[in-house]
């Protein structure tokens, strides 16, 4: 159930010394074909990591046979020497997988790189290049989860998913538990189906499913600098489904591992599905949405299990969506609290003793409805926050 179910891919990770602690910290995701067209989207941060830059650069061949990525270290915010570093792990991928035991026709141009960890640092080469040379005999046709162990850094359990479909599949890994807030994508996230698709077909069916997950995630409203999102076709199925329904595919997939990725967000003690309908337009129905997951007086009460919906009803009006603040109806956990901008039924009525909680916002302006997923906002995300450098 990873990236390696697809038929066409192998994967591994190690431990190359990078963290600490001693656990994975490379792992190394190989394209055998007969396709490798690809897809990716990157974070919206105007500081960008150098492997984000190195990655953005090779999607525009549209061509990715490998993707290298390292836990304990973001190479972000490093300069020139960060890009250079980035470029001769990719063109140490490239050597190492053209001389292995099952030898790949490739370039340092057909190898992404993600990295993630602390920003502000080089990378230890000496330690990283031996890990890649590691990761490249690793590889195997069930690699899949070691490679998702590998990319972890705060997160508590590796995040895989898959979707089977006629003949087909499409499988996942993603790793995040901090700064998890929109920019088309969020944390690193590899994606690969052994269906044909064209390039132009991946990036649409990317696109939207971002659009849809992990673009309405947001636990602390903090980017990323290394943010990024990967789709890899091997074709091996020989299925070339619709883009409707490898859209749908894409979709589910993403979906179950943004689900996977806020459940395992820091300090969390709430998984909060907050959905906002009768909005004139979707674009209201997300911003109100946003605006509500990113307030922390609305995140420490739901941490202090109070039903406060005069702070939701505060945070909607700092919008611009289109709505009269005396036609708001809000429920927490199904019970209608506030109905016309006012108190309606016992907020005694709420319970909210379980971590999943649900927020419903009527702006009764519309049809459109959009769902935010964020977090509460506890004592365990200051402490993690605080007591170390991330």
């Amino acid at each position: 159930m990873t990236v390696t179910t697809p038929k066409g891919f192998r994967a591994g990770g190690v431990a190359a010394g990078l963290k600490p602690t001693g656990n994975p910290d490379v792992a190394l995701v190989v394209n055998d074909g007969p396709d490798f067209t690809a897809a990716g989207v990157f974070t919206g941060n105007r500081v960008k990591a150098a492997p984000v830059l190195w990655s953005q650069q090779v999607l525009k061949g549209g061509i990715v046979r490998a993707v290298v990525l390292n836990s304990g270290g973001a190479n972000a915010c490093t300069g020139s020497q960060g890009f250079r570093d980035t470029h001769s792990t990719a063109e140490h991928v490239a050597t190492v997988l053209r001389g292995g035991s099952k030898p790949v026709m490739i370039g340092a141009g057909d190898v992404a790189v993600c990295s993630t960890g602390l920003i502000g640092e080089l990378l230890p080469m000496d330690k990283l290049l031996p890990g890649v040379t590691a990761a490249a005999k690793a590889l195997a046709y069930d690699g899949g989860g070691r490679a998702a162990e590998a990319i972890m850094t705060t997160d508590t359990v590796p995040k895989n998913a898959v979707v089977r479909r006629d003949g087909w599949s499409v499988g996942g890994m993603a790793k995040g538990a901090g700064m998890l807030a929109p920019a088309l994508a969020t944390m690193l996230v590899v994606l690969t189906t052994d269906a044909s698709a064209d390039n132009e077909v991946l990036d649409a069916a990317l696109r939207e499913a971002t659009r849809l997950t992990f673009d309405r995630i947001d636990s602390d409203g903090c980017m990323s600098t290394n943010d990024t999102v990967l789709l890899l076709a091997s074709g091996a199925s020989d299925v070339q489904p619709t883009p409707e329904e490898l859209t749908a595919a894409v979709t589910e997939v993403c979906h179950d591992l943004a689900q996977q990725l806020i459940a395992d967000a820091e300090g969390a003690t709430k998984h909060i599905a907050i959905t906002v309908e009768g909005a004139a337009s979707e674009a209201d129905a997300v911003e109100v949405g946003r605006v509500v997951a990113r307030n922390n007086l609305v995140k420490t009460a739901l941490f202090g299990n109070d039903p406060n919906w005069g702070r939701i009803l505060a945070a909607v009006g700092t919008t611009s969506a289109a709505f009269e603040p005396d036609r708001v109806d809000v429920a927490i956990n199904g019970v209608w609290i506030c109905k016309g901008g006012a108190a309606a039924e016992d907020r005694s009525k709420v319970k909210l003793d379980h971590r999943d909680v649900t927020i419903t916002i009527n702006l009764r302006e519309g049809e459109m409805a959009a769902t935010i997923w964020t977090t509460d906002l506890s004592h365990a995300y200051v402490h993690e926050n605080s007591a170390y450098s991330s």
